[in-house]
């Protein structure tokens, strides 16, 4: 017994010391990949020494002789600390996911292949203006200089991702810059995902888009026709989606997520110090890394400093010596289903309005790790590509006999983008920006702009023009063989939304409707935002002047306008009604939770359960009020739609209707509704947190994910490498932090916030600040690869100067770059 149990012991013993080694082993080797920023390396592509000044929180500054030895240095400290989310968003463009991930990114390569994105970038190179051209060569002989550097050194293949994988680093090129704009205009737009939406709740019932879907309510629209009545073959009623959901890793952001973003500007009369003031915050899906990266170039035009995003060589968000700028998504309109009939004699054929014509087709091969490769024939017409029904939903709105293709202003092969952003970067005025903002053409952007002189703010992307007699104007698939169907060009850049020098001295955006002009010059009929323009409107409006610290207190606002609106509305007649119930019982809980939301401002905060209560009644409200009429169609609901429950409890048009349970017997009332709706959510959340209602905390529920988008799977790893934080905000708050939606635990989680903030003053540029929600390092190794993310929760930024003694001072790491064979001189 005795030996059996010293041997016992040996074992467990070997077996503690063989993990330990393989955990060392396994981080020599991902340490490996940790870049020195205090080194110098002799390079291949400059033509003169650069300096790579890292700051305490590793933003680089960069100073170079000439513009392309900067950008040669971006793309090489982008590749030093975001190697692998290049290369994952170059192959998400390319369709090339499944070489790596296998079968479970099979459905997005496929998607990406017939849309050719990727090629369309490659055509596009040509029709860059030649400082474009010369910065894209550049920044790519950085980028792959880096990859040398880590080939030569045996630097742990550059990031610990690609130990999991065998597939070989392919160096960088110039198109691969260009087809991550293209990613940007995807991850920016789903217009088409709301036509298939609007189409299938137009099949499912007569009004019902009218309610659930409602235009912006200060645009008088006419009325949509029925789906049914443009195809009739097409079968009334909910139609089941088959396979419906997205592929893994898919670009394509969900409906309400495509881009939500805030930026305003105030002229130098409207600033207390004197200096225009400049505030954006745009929003995308949590990830860790942030997609953004902060960094400073020292250019022959000046410095410029803001945010970036790795693979492209663009501050795209920030300012330089005479101009600030900040982006929002524009919600152009600038996406077509189009429905295909197929010849019944020829299954190669499509209907024009010139009679039958061939598609035009091209076989690809989609390489797929530990299966076979897989073929696909990719169809386009005259309209854009064909895409397959089972994305999207596309199979419930398209007709027998026919497929759906897509227009889009992304499929431009001389889309100019790149140019304009580069023209932008180094614009010196307001004038100087909006001739850059021509050459936009997607994702089309609201430019939100101040210089010394004053503020502006302008639409720049291409806006399709449609034809007056649009059967759908847009808004749902049409018959594609119609010409009046077709895309007429765009509208002349002149008629894009410009406001410049305005009377108030303050120009705002939170992606709310720009214009109120008629179809077919309206630039969309679905906007990002008809809540959160009232609370910013309300916070420029009420001060005279402003400072940097209003600005920073505006952008972390938490007050919900849709929490102060609704809630007075649904609890009319629930408000302070009958004798107070005995502790314990549901009634009383019911009571204590309207008593608290009666006194409650709508603040979003963290630390009060109010928050928590609103959202999880307003959640079960309009589940109930859509679900019988809805089914299966209620589950694309899954957030609140604020304008759909004002138009409810107020019966706007008779939408009181949908208070009423189709299935039973005695007819509800809004107020049944909204009773029993808040004791359902009481309920639910009781069973989470507890029967201490005071207790609750909208944080517990409200926690920002940040994952790390293959480490994050890993079980064990994702405890280390995935960021979990308590937040404020919700979904119509300015400092915006949208749940998750769905039928989860996690539904409440922040997914989707203001992942950079920058705040600029121009009365003294060099208290600007700005912040990314993560760190600047992709590697989970690092120590930046989340030092930012508890100053990002807490309303805190850093400042980033212009002035290179500045950045040299706090210098904690100079890399330079040296010409091979000067590096004698260097030294």
């Amino acid at each position: 017994m005795y030996k059996a149990f010293r041997w016992g012991v040996r074992l467990i013993m070997a077996a503690i010391v063989g993990v330990v080694l393989i955990g060392g082993l396994i981080y020599f080797f991902a340490s490996r990949s940790l870049p020195d920023y205090d080194a110098t390396y002799k390079v291949t592509g400059l033509t003169a020494p650069v300096e790579i000044v890292r700051s305490t929180e590793d933003v680089p500054h960069i100073f170079g002789k000439n513009d392309p030895d900067v950008f040669f240095a971006l793309g090489l400290a982008h590749a030093q600390d975001r190697l692998w989310q290049m290369t994952l968003m170059r192959r998400t463009v390319q369709g090339r996911l499944s070489e790596v991930f296998g079968q479970e990114t099979l459905k997005t390569d496929e998607l990406m292949r017939r849309l050719g994105l990727y090629q369309a970038a490659v055509d596009s190179v040509a029709s860059q203006d030649d400082y474009t051209k010369a910065a894209l060569q550049a920044y790519a002989r950085g980028v792959n200089q880096w990859i040398q550097i880590v080939n030569e050194g045996a630097m742990g293949r550059g990031a610990p991702e690609f130990f999991l994988f065998d597939s070989k680093i392919s160096y960088w090129t110039p198109a691969d810059s260009l087809a991550i704009m293209k990613l940007m205009a995807v991850q920016l737009s789903n217009q088409l995902q709301d036509e298939v939406l609007r189409a299938r709740v137009s099949l499912a019932g007569k009004d019902l888009v009218r309610d659930i879907m409602p235009d912006d309510p200060q645009q008088a629209t006419a009325a949509l026709p029925d789906y049914a009545s443009l195809f009739p073959t097409m079968q009334k009623g909910i139609q089941t989606a088959e396979n419906g959901a997205p592929g893994a890793f898919s670009p394509f952001p969900e409906r309400g997520s495509a881009g939500a973003s805030n930026a305003w500007a105030a002229g130098p009369d409207r600033s207390a110090a004197g200096g225009a003031l400049l505030a954006n915050d745009p929003h995308l899906g949590l990830t860790a890394p942030s997609i953004w990266y902060l960094a400073r170039l020292q250019l022959q035009s000046g410095g410029v400093i803001g945010g970036t995003i790795p693979g492209m060589p663009l501050v795209l968000s920030g300012r330089n010596k005479d101009l600030g700028w900040g982006l929002t998504t524009a919600y152009v309109d600038d996406q077509d289903l189009h429905i295909e009939e197929i010849d019944p004699d020829d299954s190669t054929k499509y209907r024009t309005p010139d009679g039958w014509k061939h598609f035009k087709t091209k076989r690809v091969i989609v390489e797929v790790k530990d299966a076979k490769p897989v073929t696909l024939t990719l169809r386009w017409t005259d309209n854009g590509p064909v895409l397959p029904g089972s994305h999207f939903d596309l199979a419930t709105v398209t007709p027998p006999h026919s497929v759906m293709s897509l227009s889009w202003t992304a499929f431009d092969p001389k889309d100019t983008t790149m140019t304009g952003a580069m023209d932008l970067m180094r614009a010196k005025s307001i004038p100087q920006a909006l001739d850059a903002a021509k050459e936009i053409v997607a994702p089309a952007q609201n430019i939100t702009l101040a210089d010394k002189d004053g503020v502006a703010l302008v639409t720049a992307g291409k806006i399709p023009l449609r034809d007056r007699a649009n059967d759908t104007q847009g808004r749902m698939p049409n018959a594609g063989w119609k010409p009046e169907n077709r895309w007429k060009g765009a509208l002349p850049f002149k008629d894009n939304p410009q406001f410049v020098e305005p009377k108030s001295g303050i120009v705002v955006n939170t992606n709310n409707k720009t214009v109120d002009r008629p179809f077919p010059y309206n630039v969309s009929f679905h906007w990002g935002d008809t809540q959160r323009i009232q609370r910013l409107s309300k916070l420029m409006g009420e001060r005279e002047v402003h400072s940097r610290d209003s600005f920073i207190s505006a952008q972390l606002d938490t007050v919900s306008p849709a929490a102060r609106g609704l809630l007075p509305l649904v609890g009319a007649n629930l408000w302070y009604t009958g004798d107070p119930a005995p502790d314990g019982t549901p009634e009383r809980m019911r009571q204590r939770a309207l008593e608290m939301l009666a006194s409650w401002d709508g603040e979003m905060s963290e630390h009060l359960p109010e928050p928590l209560i609103y959202a999880a009644w307003m959640r079960e409200l309009q589940n109930r009020l859509i679900r019988d009429e809805l089914g299966p169609l209620a589950k694309k609901f899954d957030h609140l739609e604020p304008l759909f429950i004002e138009r409810v409890f107020r019966d706007t048009q008779g939408a009181s209707h949908w208070c009423d349970i189709i299935q039973s017997a005695p007819k509800e009332t809004c107020s049944d509704i909204a009773r029993q709706s808040l004791d359902a959510a009481l309920l639910d959340l009781s069973k989470k947190y507890g029967p201490n209602i005071e207790s609750w905390r909208w944080g517990d529920a409200h926690v920002a994910e940040q994952d790390n988008p293959v480490l994050g799977k890993v079980p064990g790893l994702k405890w280390f490498v995935n960021i979990r934080q308590s937040t404020s905000g919700g979904d119509f708050t300015l400092m915006r932090g949208r749940t998750k939606g769905g039928d989860g635990p996690d539904r409440f989680a922040n997914v989707h916030a203001a992942g950079y903030r920058e705040v600029l003053d121009f009365a003294d540029p060099d208290s600007s600040v700005f912040i990314i929600s993560t760190g600047q390092s992709g590697h989970p190794l690092s120590r930046h690869y989340d030092d930012l993310s508890e100053l990002w929760r807490s309303g805190e930024y850093i400042p980033m100067s212009l002035d290179p003694a500045l950045a040299r001072a706090a210098a904690t790491g100079i890399t330079h770059l040296v010409p091979k064979g000067a590096a004698q001189a260097a030294n």
